[in-house]
């Protein structure tokens, strides 16, 4: 085996809502696994509310010396074509509310929430996310998304609900998404910013006021200017206007390439449009989401594998799920049988060699800057990964072996913005 000498893989973990695709579920999925114990009563069955699996995914991602932890929100049942379908899964927590204690039991882990652009106003959401990162000494990162549904932010709204033929239906999945929702999000994200620069390194907050064609504010922003400059950027979405976005703004993309070329040609289109707004490449760090699945042999990885599948899915998932993926009808496939190509995120199910091989190679092949794992099972999944494939990636030179540094922006490798007065 030959041996990098650099430790240039990024690493994040991600917990999707119990709304999302990515997961069905969220924390409580599987059988336990790895060192997990979970809280006293079954970790599986018990309430999503509860704090101690939240704390045990953290304190992991932490020893695994992860980049940061993404906490998405699920604020109703889930949903398609405006009828509710698999009702026993419940949203969890408010994000940015579970982060803030997080904030407390981790020391330089990265706090990302994905919270949606339309479910809040820029004025209360900003401030929130200020206040994590000065309550995490610079941790903080923000994925704007576009809500799943019509229910949050409704009378938020000036330019109407999300298109149900486009809108993000949940998870980080490329979609569709209209081009009012993207124009929400990116006007969302500018107003944060302005007021995350209205408050100078020193002295007094400005006035900052505007009235735009989808998002209002004014006022006197009175949380100064946080340790990392403002939290990370993240975005999610690489259809044409996301990737717009994510080069103009972003400062991680999330997304679901499967081939090394398809990796590359990605990376070479956000560097012509990162070129655009004055931006290096280095800017955008671009995470594919996958999912691991580890066995001692690779046949018992795969029945493995097939085992959690079978778990996570229910009927109603099955049959639900390839239609807003692809579009279109499937009501006629067998529930029970195989479901369409790209379903899901990227796997890699394997030994912990085989793994940490192939996640090195699909960075060494430029193809990616890391990945945002979602643990399979969860949480338990995330143990066997730090455990059994970091120190891997660690001895082939592939990822670093401690934190270098204390704010989620020194982690990616991103610099601190500079105020602009």
């Amino acid at each position: 085996m030959s041996v990098r000498t650099h430790g240039g893989i990024h690493l994040a973990a991600h917990l999707p809502g119990g709304g999302g695709l990515v997961a069905r579920t969220g924390s409580y999925e599987g059988p336990r696994t790895g060192s997990y114990e979970g809280p006293p009563n079954d970790p599986y069955e018990g309430p999503r509310t509860d704090f101690v699996s939240f704390e045990h995914l953290a304190r992991t991602a932490e020893r695994g010396l992860f980049d940061f932890l993404l906490l998405a929100e699920s604020p109703r049942p889930r949903e398609h074509r405006g009828t509710a379908h698999d009702p026993g899964v419940v949203g969890h927590p408010e994000p940015l509310t579970v982060l803030h204690g997080l904030a407390a039991v981790t020391g330089r882990l990265g706090l990302a929430a994905a919270v949606g652009a339309d479910s809040d106003a820029s004025y209360g959401l900003a401030r929130r996310l200020a206040t994590l990162d000065h309550l995490s000494g610079g941790r903080a990162g923000w994925a704007a998304v576009t809500s799943r549904d019509t229910v949050p932010g409704e009378d938020l709204r000036r330019d109407g609900a999300p298109d149900p033929a486009g809108r993000r239906r949940g998870g980080f999945r490329p979609t569709r998404t209209t081009e009012a929702a993207l124009a929400r999000s990116a006007e969302f994200v500018e107003r944060a910013r302005e007021l995350w620069e209205s408050c100078p390194p020193e002295g007094a907050p400005r006035t900052s006021g505007r009235r735009g064609r989808r998002v209002d504010g004014a006022g006197e922003f009175g949380v100064p200017r946080s340790p990392q400059g403002h939290p990370v950027i993240i975005h999610a979405d690489d259809s044409g206007g996301g990737r717009e976005f994510a080069a103009s703004t972003a400062e991680v993309v999330i997304t679901r390439h499967r081939t090394p070329r398809a990796g590359r040609e990605f990376r070479a289109d956000m560097e012509r449009r990162l070129a655009t707004y004055g931006r290096a490449p280095g800017d955008l760090k671009i995470m594919p989401a996958v999912t691991v699945v580890l066995g001692e042999t690779a046949a018992e990885a795969r029945e493995r594998a097939d085992d959690i599948r079978r778990q996570r899915i229910s009927e109603g998932d099955a049959t639900v799920a390839p239609q807003e993926i692809r579009g279109a009808g499937v009501s006629s496939y067998d529930p029970d049988g195989p479901l369409p190509e790209a379903y899901g995120p990227p796997s890699y199910v394997g030994t912990p060699e085989a793994v940490a091989a192939g996640l090195d190679a699909f960075v060494t092949a430029g193809a990616a800057d890391g990945f945002v794992l979602v643990p399979r099972p969860a949480p338990g999944g995330l143990d066997e990964f730090v455990d059994r494939v970091v120190p891997l990636l660690q001895e082939r030179g592939a990822f670093r072996t401690e934190y270098t540094g204390t704010t989620l922006r020194s982690h990616l490798g991103s610099a601190r913005p500079l105020w602009k007065g």
